[in-house]
């Protein structure tokens, strides 16, 4: 179930690169195209659009160069909350005539008003039965309840416009698919990507045709790993990185307890071990930085001169810091991807399918891998995860 790329593209869905696990995404899957066109001798000049909630925020990082390289181009889509004349007309406009999906085509009115642009002037054809792609690319959108009615509308945009549409690299709540709008929604879908296999069994059982499904880790993995240079005073293998975020907090049991097992657990490694403490943020959004938390243990630990705390980075560069670490623990799912994809022992503090679902595949089992951050009741709870993996836990060659 090989994708043809030698077509044009849409990217959707995408967040925006001050979560670098979306900009993980984007990366891997714009680089992918291009390497696919060219190993199929297929025209690597058709346009591949990126819609995104903030182009400054991509051209910041490394999206920003991929498209200065010919790769990509980056559109914003159009923000009806911060127009309130325009709100307030569509809102009416809604309301009277039922038209749910009117939204979702203001939203992204640029995006395919460019892609008409962008067709028109390369002289593209489409060939007899085949169809521009366009790719959800929001990995976990779909976990969120409060995201499912505007992904199914963007869904029917698209595929209302003539293309072939694909869910990529996605992660979905079993429980979730009781919804027959989101069942119905999902065998709409012309393939589907699933990065574990809980979600890939929970699809099929949903009613998709296997055809259509493909189990396939996150795109992510294949990240580029950044050359980076350590601090002054912390050297490769002799350093553990920390990730922790206020969305897990805040779906704690305990956020107090949470904390404090972080605490301890950095504690213990300053105590008992040689090894240095790297604290990495990897979401940096104003509404949702993990800098905040991370910033609290820092100044609690930093007269230890052990314990440092990252700049914002590019996710690539990101990965290459945590690529040096010997052991990791993270809340961004995307933080303990890069860690896995560098063969480095990792704790996961989770709150979804995902967490749970790529560490099993990866190692048969999520116990010891992945701590619910629902179910955590001991403030121990990482030490003891560390000591267990560092005795048992490794990947196999």
């Amino acid at each position: 179930m090989s994708l043809d790329f030698n077509r044009p593209v849409i990217l959707y869905m995408h967040a925006g690169s001050g979560n670098h696990g979306c900009e993980a995404i984007a990366d891997t899957t714009i680089r992918m195209i291009r390497e696919e066109r060219e190993k199929t001798g297929g025209n690597v000049l058709l346009p591949v659009i990126l819609a995104t909630n903030s182009v400054a925020e991509d051209r910041r990082y490394k999206l920003g160069e991929l498209e200065k390289e010919g790769l990509c181009t980056i559109v914003e889509e159009r923000h009806i909350d911060k127009r309130f004349l325009e709100h307030v007309v569509l809102y009416v406009y809604r309301k009277l005539s039922g038209d749910r999906e009117s939204f979702l085509r203001y939203r992204f009115r640029n995006v395919l008003r460019l892609y008409d642009l962008k067709i028109a002037g390369t002289n593209y054809e489409l060939g007899i039965g085949k169809k521009p792609l366009a790719m959800s690319i929001g990995g976990d959108n779909y976990c969120y309840p409060e995201m499912q009615s505007d992904l199914i509308l963007a869904h029917t945009l698209f595929k209302n416009r003539g293309f072939e549409t694909v869910l990529w690299g996605c992660s979905i709540e079993p429980a979730s698919l009781k919804s027959m709008n989101l069942v119905q929604d999902l065998l709409n879908y012309d393939r589907i990507y699933a990065r574990e296999s809980i979600t890939y069994n929970a699809v099929l059982e949903a009613g998709v045709p296997l055809e259509r499904v493909r189990l396939q880790k996150d795109p992510a993995f294949e990240l580029i790993t950044g050359d980076v240079n350590l601090p002054s005073g912390f050297t490769e293998g002799k350093v553990v990185g920390i990730n922790l975020s206020p969305m897990v907090l805040k779906l704690a049991k305990n956020q107090k307890l949470v904390r404090e097992s972080y605490r301890k657990f950095i504690r213990y490694i300053l105590e008992n071990t040689d090894q240095n403490v790297m604290l990495v943020p990897h979401v940096v959004w104003s509404s949702n930085d993990d800098r905040e938390p991370l910033g609290e243990f820092y100044e609690e630990f930093r007269d230890t001169g052990r314990v440092i705390l990252l700049d914002d980075k590019p996710a690539e560069i990101l990965k290459g810091y945590i690529s040096k670490c010997s052991f990791f623990v993270g809340a961004r799912t995307h933080s303990t991807i890069a860690a896995y994809s560098s063969r480095v022992k990792t704790i996961v503090i989770g709150y979804s399918v995902k967490s749970r679902g790529i560490a099993r595949d990866l190692f048969g089992s999520h116990e010891h891998y992945v701590f619910p951050v629902q179910e955590m009741e001991d403030s121990q709870a990482l030490i003891n995860g560390y000591e267990w993996i560092m005795r048992n836990g490794s990947f196999e060659d």
